[in-house]
């Protein structure tokens, strides 16, 4: 029989199109998902970076006195407060969010300005309206939420490419140091398969903050959520004056072992005043637990322990302090803050990898040493 008229085997046809595919989306989506994910380097130690650049902030005591929380929450019509941060250890003063997107710093003692802030004048903000709506309000944030989509489909399509034959898997994670196109293909792949695990953690729980509301119902409906309870006060609650002091010490009781983290304008006016608490165990920074107290601080009108809440709503929780790395220590930080420079890499070593092939193919006579380079890097498989 002629060898020659041996039917060919037919290459698999999903291979080049998701490899074509992956390599567009990466340089032009990947080039968005880098930009972003290196501000989501630095915003780990936005704190940190905040009071070395205003180290004012950090020469307070962490008090929370209710005279100062009156006050602040009486100007909330000029200020246009939306919410306030009673002083915690890491940030010793309040911290007011302004309806117009800036926040306000205010000394825990009196409650005098110490500063204000603006992604107008203050590159730590710049970075935040960056990574979280791309400079760009709600349409920013919308476009961002479709690229963190496209992203994840990147590093599910790199794993697919990368997944070796059987026994070739140690082969596959090998970072080789020449020639170059053997090294950027060898980098790309290892380092995007290594530290996989974390990047998707990240941009799953980016997707997750921007469509927060459909992924809780997804969890909740999946996994539960236990109703909360309504606060209980008398019809005439509303109509006392608030004894602030009396407030802040039966709230700090309600929950053994929990921080009182954040109160809104509207308790002021309310027949409960409501603070957002984080229990112990918690993993949300600003904790999503409630205490409700009455306005003469007489007793407890609502108590609610985000922990024992049912998994769905505690996984849903959870999202948020997944991505900023409030849960683990310095060490998931470090780890987060690193991964957030992997995109970056990723983009660089796939761009000099298709750059040099593109030049080689442009040389005459380099078919055999492609064929060859190919096979060495094991990018055909059977």
């Amino acid at each position: 029989m002629d060898p020659s008229a041996t039917p060919r085997r037919r290459r698999p046809r999903l291979r080049p199109a998701l490899a074509w595919l992956h390599r567009w989306a990466g340089l032009v989506v990947g080039t968005v998902f880098a930009l972003v994910a290196l501000a989501g380097s630095v915003l780990v130690f936005h704190t940190e970076l905040l009071l070395l650049e205003h180290p004012e902030l950090a020469r307070h005591q962490p008090e929370a006195r209710g005279a100062v929380m009156a006050r602040l929450l009486a100007d909330e019509s000029r200020l246009g407060i939306t919410a306030l941060d009673l002083p915690r250890a890491e940030l010793p003063v309040w911290q007011a969010y302004l309806a117009d997107g800036r926040r306000a710093y205010f000394a825990p003692g009196d409650g005098s300005l110490l500063l204000v802030r603006d992604h107008r004048d203050d590159w730590l903000m710049w970075l935040h309206h960056w990574h979280v709506e791309l400079l760009g309000g709600a349409t920013g944030k919308e476009i961002l939420g479709i690229a963190g989509w496209i992203a994840l489909g990147l590093l599910l399509s790199g794993l697919w490419l990368w997944w070796p034959n059987a026994g070739r898997l140690l082969a596959q994670l090998r970072w080789h140091s020449g020639p170059p196109l053997r090294r950027w293909l060898s980098w790309h792949r290892s380092s995007g398969v290594l530290l996989l695990p974390l990047l998707l953690l990240a941009t799953l729980t980016g997707v997750g903050m921007i469509h927060s509301a459909g992924f809780r119902s997804v969890l909740v409906g999946a996994l539960g959520e236990r109703e909360p309870p309504a606060p209980t006060a008398g019809t005439d609650a509303a109509a006392s004056a608030v004894d602030w002091d009396a407030v802040l010490a039966r709230a700090r009781q309600a929950l053994p072992g929990a921080r009182l983290a954040r109160v809104s304008p509207e308790a002021s006016t309310a027949p409960v005043i409501v603070f957002r608490a984080r229990a112990a165990g918690e993993w949300h920074p600003v904790g999503r637990s409630l205490v409700g107290v009455t306005r003469d601080g007489g007793r407890v009108a609502l108590r609610v322990d985000a922990t024992k809440d049912a998994a769905g709503a505690r996984l849903s929780n959870a999202i948020y302090p997944l991505h900023v790395a409030a849960v683990g220590g310095w060490p998931m930080r470090i780890a987060l803050a690193l991964t957030g420079l992997l995109p970056a890499f990723l983009l660089v070593t796939g761009l000099l990898y298709w750059t040099g092939r593109r030049a080689r193919k442009r040389v005459p006579g380099a078919d055999l040493e492609r064929q060859a380079g190919r096979a060495a890097l094991g990018a055909t498989q059977a």
